[in-house]
């Protein structure tokens, strides 16, 4: 032991132990990429004052089912943004003085956000949720 360059326990061993192929109950490596098992992802119309998720085909021009906003307005726009000069990104000639109000923009489009799908099941009512604890 007094040959041995470095002190510590394990640092170069006398082989004593198996090596790591021949150990009993470890599953050998496998090599190659795993199986991915990645959600899903969906592509949504959020509202800008509530952030209820708007159902696909509804009317841009109308007021959010929930909230009651307007959605044809700069803050559901790709192009609002607060930093830019009158709070939007393409050349406007005119600032528009409400950002929530109903506009007749024709550079408007609509901000869309890509999000993950984080279950499978659908959403139950609470009841339903609720009763489904003490199932057996």
């Amino acid at each position: 032991m007094g040959d041995r360059r470095y002190r510590q326990r394990g640092y170069q061993d006398s082989g004593d132990r198996e090596p790591r192929e021949k150990r009993p109950g470890k599953k050998p490596e496998t090599f190659g990429p795993r199986m991915l098992s990645m959600p899903g992802k969906r592509e949504v119309i959020r509202c800008a004052s509530c952030a209820t998720i708007l159902p696909p085909g509804l009317d841009l021009n109308g007021k959010c089912l929930r909230c009651g906003s307007e959605l044809h307005s700069c803050k559901m726009c790709t192009y609002f943004d607060t930093s830019a000069r009158w709070e939007c990104t393409q050349p406007i000639k005119e600032r528009t003085p409400r950002k929530d109000a109903h506009n007749k923009c024709t550079l408007f489009m609509v901000r869309s956000t890509i999000e993950r799908e984080t279950s499978t099941a659908k959403p139950l009512d609470a009841r339903a949720a609720f009763e489904n604890l003490f199932k057996k």
